[in-house]
């Protein structure tokens, strides 16, 4: 009897999570996940416009207006604010991507409407005072100067310099000494104003809240926000291919990064593009890490990613090895990308016969995946992220007995693409040991 009730309880299928949209009285959308299993909300939101669309000769303002948002705002100065949310043990905060502008909030739900309350504030009346505006000026110059001879940066900077050209696509989110240095408060207060708008805002919640109840709640958040701001639109771009960069360090290894023109995820060959660089170059078992690595020993790992951006999809990957191994390790780059290309009845048995990547779930076990999955529409991927978010501080306070601390950031960049030849390549030497934090 117990055999026969296993074996019925292994057939049932595992349940799917609901995704609940809510639109609230004011006519702002959400997506929720309702979960009443722990007392927390995470709430994840995206505004249209993100780095890519800092003028000229102020490169990095997104960036800054994303650490400032929570210095302060409405009668909290910086510090009183600070206060506010570890009083009621919430976090809060902000990140610049290329084409986004990304938030989050993470709070008990006893405390949600205090949470909710200084979230508007943040979004609606950032008071940019002086003293932590040069105070995180300051950081981010020192940022941008101890990471200058990076070898990373450099190799991945003159990579996409090399493909997207003078396009904002190329620019570095954090901008220079230079621009940073440039940009004023009312900059900044500009920034809000134009970009921080109800059109184009997505937002994903999950935990113990109710439909009803989070309609308010958005209203109370975003509903003071403008309607819609100055317009934004980046110009298209065809990603440039067939170069290579050797950037010269006296240092014993190089970083190399290479990558092509890849496809956008309307794409209708997009999921096999997917499924093929994960044979490729995803994982300790892909043909690159096991041609390069494991029977070579020449690299510690290798990998590519699938990057999508609005106007173009890129495939991006990179490698680090001794000086005088690079050119080997390169020449088995471009045999195995030149085997799936070719593809033919080795490459079918090898889908075949590779296990392929599962798809996303909220309950993965095996580290909860925070990024966008392959198709998946923006307002599914907050609602995850959210969750995923949640289920992490639930495990974080059973081990320490209190609240979780913030949401893990979000990748500035999403990874898409299409298999083929490596076009572009930026080499660098690298240190032994990069002592640069990263910023």
């Amino acid at each position: 009897m117990g055999a026969a009730v296993l074996a019925l309880a292994l057939a049932l299928p595992a349940a799917a999570t609901e995704i609940q949209r809510v639109r609230s009285p004011g006519g702002i959308e959400g997506w929720l996940v309702e979960d009443r299993s722990i007392p927390v909300i995470s709430v994840r939101f995206a505004f249209r416009g993100g780095g890519a669309l800092d003028p000229d000769g102020k490169q990095g303002l997104a960036n800054m207006a994303a650490a400032l948002l929570d210095e302060g705002a409405g009668d909290l100065d910086s510090r009183a604010f600070q206060e506010a949310l570890d009083d009621i043990v919430a976090s809060l905060g902000f990140d610049a991507g290329v084409e986004r502008f990304h938030g989050s909030l993470r709070t008990l739900s006893e405390h949600r409407a205090s949470a909710f309350a200084l979230l508007a504030k943040a979004l609606a009346a950032p008071r940019f005072d002086a003293e932590p505006v040069e105070r995180i000026r300051r950081q981010i110059v020192a940022g941008l100067e101890s990471g200058k001879d990076n070898p990373r940066r450099l190799a991945g900077r003159a990579w996409y310099r090399l493909v997207f050209g003078d396009h904002p696509y190329a620019r570095p989110l954090a901008g220079t000494p230079q621009s940073v240095a440039a940009v004023t408060v009312e900059d900044l207060r500009r920034f809000v104003r134009e970009r921080l708008v109800r059109e184009g805002l997505v937002v994903g919640v999950a935990g113990d809240i109710s439909p009803a109840e989070l309609g308010l709640r958005l209203d109370e958040a975003f509903g003071a926000l403008p309607a819609s701001g100055a317009p934004g639109a980046l110009p298209g771009v065809v990603p440039k291919g067939g170069a290579l960069k050797v950037i010269q360090k006296q240092v014993p290894q190089s970083v190399v990064v290479f990558g092509q023109a890849g496809l956008r995820r309307d794409d209708p060959d997009f999921y096999a593009a997917y499924v093929m660089n994960h044979i490729l170059a995803v994982g300790r078992s892909s043909r690159l890490n096991r041609e390069i690595r494991e029977k070579r020993g020449l690299v510690y790992s290798v990998s590519s990613h699938l990057a999508p951006f609005e106007k173009a999809g890129l495939i991006v990957g990179g490698l680090a090895t001794a000086n005088a191994r690079v050119g080997t390790a390169l020449g088995l780059l471009r045999a195995e990308r030149g085997r799936g290309e070719r593809g033919g009845a080795r490459g079918r048995q090898a889908v075949s016969q590779r296990r392929l990547p599962s798809p996303p779930r909220f309950d993965r076990e095996h580290r909860p995946h925070a990024g966008r999955a392959p198709g998946e529409p923006a307002r599914h991927r907050l609602c995850r992220q959210a969750l995923v978010a949640d289920r992490r501080g639930d495990r974080r306070r059973r081990a320490t007995g209190r609240a979780a601390p913030a949401l893990a950031r979000q990748a500035h960049h999403r990874r898409r693409g299409q298999p083929g030849r490596p076009r572009c390549r930026a080499v660098t030497p690298r240190p032994r040991r990069d002592p640069t934090p990263r910023t």
